[in-house]
């Protein structure tokens, strides 16, 4: 049974994807097994300076975002929505979305409802198939 853990985002070091196509957004991953000793959710914070790009993309998993700092537009099934400090924003699963560009440096926290990081899988609109 898993027990209560404590994090320091401040502590963690910034990720990122190896492929280009997925963005160049950051994120520090906060919870996410078998890294932290949590199970039923994954959480973390996702930043994105001006002129990152967040490509639109899917996942089964329904996923919430929370604003932390900044202002900026997420994109979810074609229809913009607000994203600024206290603004909660829940993305169904399946849903596609993304933040195309950041106006100005944007923060939030985000959550799934998963084990691990590892267990979203995510489809990027313009990711290019590795079959071909």
């Amino acid at each position: 049974m898993p027990t209560a853990t404590a994090v320091d985002a401040a502590t963690l070091p910034d990720e990122r994807w190896d492929d280009p196509a997925r963005g160049t957004i950051r994120f520090r991953t906060l919870f996410s097994a078998p890294q932290t000793d949590s199970d039923q959710l994954t959480c973390g914070v996702a930043m994105m300076a001006e002129g990152d790009t967040f490509p639109l993309h899917s996942h089964p998993q329904a996923e919430v975002y929370f604003g932390l700092e900044g202002e900026g537009e997420v994109m979810v099934d074609g229809m913009p929505h607000r994203l600024a400090p206290g603004v909660a924003l829940y993305i169904p699963g399946g849903a596609v979305h993304g933040v195309p560009v950041a106006r100005a440096p944007l923060r939030w926290f985000y959550c799934f409802a998963a084990d691990s990081f590892a267990d979203i899988r995510y489809s990027f609109l313009f990711e290019t198939d590795p079959r071909q």
